[in-house]
């Protein structure tokens, strides 16, 4: 899998720390970008992170490019609504002559299952492309394509929607697959809003609090000085 932060806002923290700054100013945003140090930036940041009152990350954004993603995780990825935007590759326009496909771990370490895995995706691919070559259109020959067909996504998220993102995602009970994703876009927005992704990650990380109950909890929690765990009702 790829992960490249094709785009983001200019100066996203301190676009952040001067929308925070206007709920309490007079003068406008414009002025008060101009006036924030890196210690004024740190420490306004940390506040609304630790109080919640997040609506003003919201006016920073990124764009990521992603290659290599399963549509099993497709499914679970645009699953995240409110502050993201999908844009994705078309199995209906785009012929998957020469399609690439997911193989977990688990499959490729079983010496017996692995040749039939491969051997089963290389008799599916073999059909779709001779549907297509005697005129079959690409959109009802997908309709064979399996779950591990990868695929290629533009996605944008707001930084609010992205930590909340990244607290489901991260954790060690997601999907591999997922998680995986998860921790490359974490790794790439880090590179440019340090102080808004320092403390990014899954939710016993972010707020010391693990939701997935005593009986699913990876226990990851126990290391954590003051977390606890606890079941959603």
């Amino acid at each position: 899998m790829k992960v490249k932060l094709l785009s983001y806002t200019k100066d996203p923290e301190q676009v952040v720390v001067a929308a925070i700054r206007q709920c309490y100013a007079a003068v406008g945003a414009k002025e008060l970008k101009k006036k924030i140090d890196k210690e004024t930036r740190q420490r306004l940041i940390k506040q609304v992170l630790a109080s919640g009152h997040t609506s003003t990350l919201e006016h920073a954004s990124f764009t990521f490019g992603i290659e290599g993603i399963s549509r099993v995780s497709e499914i679970q990825l645009i699953r995240h609504r409110v502050g993201c935007s999908y844009s994705i590759q078309s199995g209906r326009y785009v012929k998957r002559g020469e399609a690439k496909f997911a193989i977990p771990v688990s499959i490729q370490n079983d010496k017996e299952i692995l040749p039939k895995y491969k051997k089963i995706l290389k008799e599916v691919q073999g059909l779709y492309n001779e549907m297509t070559d005697k005129g079959i259109k690409a959109e009802d020959a997908r309709y064979l394509q399996p779950q591990s067909l990868q695929t290629k996504i533009v996605v944008t998220m707001n930084a609010r929607a992205l930590l909340h993102f990244l607290e489901l995602r991260c954790c060690k009970r997601a999907q591999w697959e997922i998680q995986q994703l998860a921790n490359l876009m974490l790794r790439e927005v880090r590179k440019v809003a340090p102080i808004i992704f320092e403390k990014a990650g899954a939710s016993c990380v972010t707020t010391g609090i693990c939701w997935e109950g005593e009986k699913m909890s990876c226990g990851l929690y126990k290391d954590i000085k003051g977390a606890e765990v606890r079941t959603r009702i």
